[in-house]
C-alpha cells in the first residue's frame, strides 16, 4: 500500500479565492498556511521568496491564513489587515510588509505598512476596526484544520503535506521531487 495515501492532503484545492503568485498551469503547486507574527514562518517568508525567484513561472504559490491567536496577539489582526490590503489590490504588499515587521504588528504600524501602499486609509481603517474580513481568515483556518495543519508553517506540494524543512533546499527538493 502507498504511503501517500496516508500522508495529509490539501483538503480544500486553490480557487479564485486564493492570494495566488503564478500560473495556474504550473507543474507545481505550493500551498503555505502561516501566521503572520509566527517567527519560523518570517523565516519561511524568506525561503519562499528565493524558490519564486529560482522557479518562476514553474510553481505557482497561495498563501492562507492560519493565525495562533493564543500563542501571537498581534495574528489575527495582522491576517485581517492581509485581507484588507488584498480587497484594495495589495495583498502581497502588505503580506511582505508583515513578514518583514513581524515585531511590529500593532494597529498604528498596519495603517503606516497601508500609507507606504498608497491605501484609502479610511476604508482600511474601517475594515480592520470592522473585521470586515474575519469570516474569510476563519474560513481559510477551517481548511487548515480540516487539512491536518496543526501548527505553522505547513507546507502542501501538490495537494500533498510537506513533513520536511522548510529552508529553501527542502522546498525546492519537494517541490523538484512531487
Amino acid at each position: 500500500m502507498s504511503t501517500a495515501l496516508h500522508e495529509p492532503r490539501l483538503s480544500v484545492p486553490l480557487s479564485e479565492h486564493d492570494h495566488v503568485i503564478g500560473p495556474a498551469t504550473a507543474p507545481a503547486e505550493l500551498v503555505e498556511y502561516g501566521d503572520y507574527e509566527c517567527p519560523y514562518c518570517g523565516a519561511a517568508h524568506g525561503s519562499v521568496k528565493e524558490i519564486l525567484g529560482v522557479l518562476g513561472d514553474d510553481v505557482r504559490f497561495a498563501f492562507r491564513n492560519f493565525p495562533l491567536g493564543q500563542i501571537h496577539p498581534h495574528a489575527v489582526q495582522a491576517a485581517n489587515a492581509a485581507e484588507a490590503a488584498g480587497a484594495q489590490g495589495e495583498f502581497w504588499g502588505m503580506h511582505d510588509l508583515l513578514f518583514e515587521n513581524q515585531r511590529h504588528l500593532e494597529t498604528q504600524s498596519l495603517l503606516a505598512y497601508a500609507r507606504s501602499l498608497g491605501l484609502d486609509l479610511q476604508r482600511f481603517g474601517a475594515d480592520l476596526t470592522q473585521q470586515t474580513y474575519a469570516e474569510r481568515v476563519r474560513q481559510d483556518f477551517l481548511s487548515g484544520v480540516r487539512s491536518g495543519v496543526n501548527g505553522t508553517p505547513t507546507f502542501f506540494v501538490n495537494g500533498i503535506r510537506h513533513n520536511g524543512g522548510y529552508d529553501p533546499e527542502s522546498l525546492l527538493a519537494a517541490i523538484r521531487g512531487a
